[in-house]
């Protein structure tokens, strides 16, 4: 069905620009500008081109003004030239080029872009990760070099992007809003690389043909990981922070993108190829969250482990040897009481004195700063399901030996996500003092951060201390004693060094004010 205008409608076989261009094929409508993208012929140079056409009533003051500015960019546009966006050929506006009769404010003339649609190319399944990062790298590449220049491209709708024969994506239909930012541009790499990774737009104003993003209750996008299970950490976590505007850690310019894309790109193609041959230990994948530790590290904690266990057994069964002695010898200074054969009740009753109870209550937890331990543990990660989830509960086991560690990643805390930690429930507010943690991953850097509840976002949360772990135990002191239940340690620089960063914890003891 043809899109009704004043002057009629817009079909294929219609003609606009004053009889220059016969429309071919209709691609789509970005709503929030009234923009409709067409292929159509050039009758004059005999050749296909891509047209954004702005329709709206030129009576009206407010929409031609903001058609004027839409050409206005465009018109700066073309004198960029890259492969990641379509040349404009040309602007016509209203009385240049455009007849008032045609119903249109504007019209961007582009090259055509041969290919496929990228809604086409995600309806049937995403995309392979290595090869949607590849993909969002090269368009970066264009962004990055036009908003040196000054340009905004105007990427944020996904019917405006096609795939190039080559495996490129294309900015196809140029003509940015008329409020479009640099920003806006940066959040389009985002969602474009959210939406090859999971078939889902996270912007709004997306075509209704494409589902949205699903959100969690507090509005964030949910990380692409958390849909599709294939698609590594890094990726997941790069996307969810371009597109974001709040919290911790976003990334706001395409610089910051490229600078992570190209490694994520290699990581996750290799482990395609992992995942694909069977001869591969799936667990020695560069994403894998089951990286085994190293060996120096565990030979330390079993030894330490060992060492512990070896002495209490000898402690055992030297108080049993003099419990022994004691119960054979014949010292009746030593043996209590005389008693009578015929009678084996004392001849002189043995009562305790009054003052002394025979079992004293034991003492409450947290008295006297005795330690609290929490009644559950979880891995707290806002941007995704976390790092070796089902260890959680090894950071609270009383073990030293038994660890909770995070995954392996080839950059350094915050390229990839600002951090991870293990949130701790307490099933009373608890009025903290200090956290000990017990751990062999000097260089990690520690927050304490206390909330209202056991999955709250970063930035509901607040830090009460803070520190970097050094030999085998360290004592993180809070600012001041902090009431409250939940408790959570949070990693913002991990162990190791490029490309194996990593951090572990042996165990987290909680001390309260005494």
């Amino acid at each position: 069905m043809g899109t009704s205008t004043r002057g009629g409608s817009l079909a294929p076989g219609g003609v606009v620009g004053d009889g220059r261009y016969r429309l071919l094929a209709q691609f789509g409508i970005d709503e929030r500008a009234g923009a409709h993208l067409w292929r159509a012929r050039d009758g004059q140079l005999r050749r296909d081109v891509a047209l954004t056409m702005l329709v709206g009533d030129p009576a009206d003051a407010e929409a031609a003004r903001l058609g004027r500015r839409t050409l206005e960019r465009a018109a700066h546009a073309a004198k960029f030239n890259h492969p990641g966006v379509a040349r404009v050929l040309d602007v016509l506006s209203l009385g240049n080029g455009i007849s008032s009769s045609e119903g249109l404010l504007g019209i961007v003339v582009a090259e055509w872009t041969k290919g496929t649609d990228l809604i086409d190319l995600v309806a049937e399944r995403p995309v392979e990760p290595g090869t949607a990062a590849r993909m969002v790298q090269a368009l970066a590449e264009s962004v990055e070099l036009a908003h040196q220049s000054g340009l905004v491209l105007g990427l944020d709708h996904p019917q405006r992007l096609r795939l190039t024969p080559d495996g490129r994506l294309r900015l196809s239909f140029p003509g940015p809003l008329p409020d479009a930012t640099l920003r806006d541009d940066v959040k389009a790499l985002g969602a474009v690389l959210y939406l090859l990774l999971t078939g889902r737009w996270a912007l709004p104003g997306g075509p209704p043909a494409v589902p949205a993003a699903p959100r969690s209750p507090t509005g964030r996008v949910v990380p692409a990981r958390s849909l599709e299970p294939r698609v590594p950490q890094e990726l997941s976590a790069l996307a969810v922070r371009t597109i974001e505007d709040g919290g911790h850690g976003g990334i706001r310019t395409s610089a910051a993108i490229l600078r992570v894309l190209d490694e994520a790109a290699e990581a996750a193609e290799r482990t395609q190829y992992i995942a694909k041959d069977p001869n591969v230990d799936p667990d020695g994948g560069v994403w894998t969250t089951k990286k085994p530790v190293k060996d120096a590290a565990r030979r330390r904690k079993l030894a330490l482990g060992v060492t512990v266990l070896v002495v209490a057994a000898v402690g055992i069964l030297a108080w049993l040897g003099m419990m022994a002695i004691s119960f054979f010898q014949d010292d009746p200074e030593s043996s209590g009481p005389p008693v009578n054969l015929a009678d084996p009740t004392p001849t002189q009753q043995q009562n305790p004195p009054q003052n002394q109870p025979q079992n004293p209550p034991a003492p409450q937890p947290g008295a006297n700063g005795e330690p609290v331990a929490p009644n559950d543990i979880a891995v707290y990660n806002p941007e995704g399901e976390g790092d070796s989830v089902e260890d959680a509960g090894l950071a609270i086991d009383g073990d030293p030996a038994t660890i909770w560690r995070t995954d392996e990643y080839r950059q350094q805390f915050p390229t990839f996500k600002p951090g991870v930690g293990l949130v701790a429930t307490f099933d009373s507010p608890l009025q903290l003092s200090k956290v000990k943690i017990t751990a062999d991953s000097p260089g990690t850097n520690v927050e304490i951060r206390i909330a209202d509840e056991a999955d709250p976002a970063l930035e509901d949360t607040r830090v009460v201390g803070s520190g970097t772990l050094e030999g085998t135990d360290t004592e993180i002191q809070l600012q001041d004693p902090t009431s409250a239940r939940y408790v959570i340690v949070w990693i913002t620089s991990l162990s190791g060094e490029e490309p194996q960063f990593a951090s572990e914890l042996g165990e987290l003891t909680f001390l309260p004010a005494g």
